[in-house]
């Protein structure tokens, strides 16, 4: 279980003036096994957040717990062991252009395990058949399709089985069909592994065919959270303007 409790964070220019809020005083929780979307608009602090869970930065206030540990109060010793928790798909997949696919997924395994390369082999290959991409183990990223590539992404975002994986964009760029046939591949995934999964995503209409809660951030506020069918009933303004592009005025 994910808990957030309270989280600000505050940027400054360079300039020196007035600060920019990221994030103010978000708190919500996310429960094990859950598939959490989290939607807004551009700038809203998600991305912020999912990398305050992970550890990669500190809020200003507040606290996040995972499985009960302080993320936020932890050494970078104590982060490198709750890391191995974690699975993380970035906004533009972060692959190695001068590694093949096969060592790109397993580059996790390598830093983080201490499997032999006979397992790490093996769990590979098993992870490319699971995203539809046998055989495709020693080509470059350079050659490959966006879709192929956002497919390598989960492989190696899931080689590990951390018990939470968390989806920045995970369909980016992508057409609609393309998009749909990940959102399906990240649920089948989340499923097969009851993995708790954080995904940020900017297309509604296919992310909420696969949540089970929906929180929205605007401006750094966390707005709403609930199930995703109370997300597409609500009355909150935000809430209907965003998800449904009814017209009550500026975010």
């Amino acid at each position: 279980m994910i808990s957030i409790h309270g989280v600000s964070k505050s940027f400054r220019s360079a300039g020196g003036g007035q600060p920019n809020h990221a994030l103010r005083s978000v708190s919500l929780t996310v429960p094990r096994g859950c598939l959490y979307g989290l939607i807004g608009p551009g700038a809203s602090g998600k991305s912020i957040l999912l990398k305050m869970i992970t550890g990669l930065m500190k809020p200003d206030r507040g606290s996040i717990l995972v499985d009960g540990q302080d993320v936020t109060a932890a050494s970078e010793i104590e982060l490198g062991r709750m890391r191995i928790k974690f699975g993380m798909l970035f906004q533009n997949n972060a692959l190695f252009d001068h590694m093949t696919v096969a060592d790109n997924i397993a580059f996790p395994l390598r830093r983080l395990t201490n499997l032999s390369e006979e397992d790490i082999e093996a769990r590979v290959d098993e992870r490319l058949a699971g995203v539809a991409l046998s055989g495709f183990g020693t080509r470059m990223p350079a050659g490959l399709s966006g879709g192929q590539k956002k497919r390598v992404g989960v492989a190696r975002a899931t080689i590990t089985q951390a018990p939470i994986v968390l989806y920045d964009e995970p369909a980016a760029g992508l057409d609609p069909v393309t998009s749909q046939k990940i959102f399906d591949l990240l649920r089948s995934e989340q499923r097969a592994a009851s993995a708790t999964v954080i995904m940020v995503s900017s297309d509604l209409d296919r992310l909420l065919t696969v949540t089970d809660r929906v929180g929205m951030m605007v401006r750094g506020e966390l707005i709403f959270d609930g199930t995703t069918e109370d997300a597409k009933s609500s009355q909150e303004p935000r809430v209907r303007q965003f998800i449904h592009g009814l017209i009550d005025g500026p975010l």
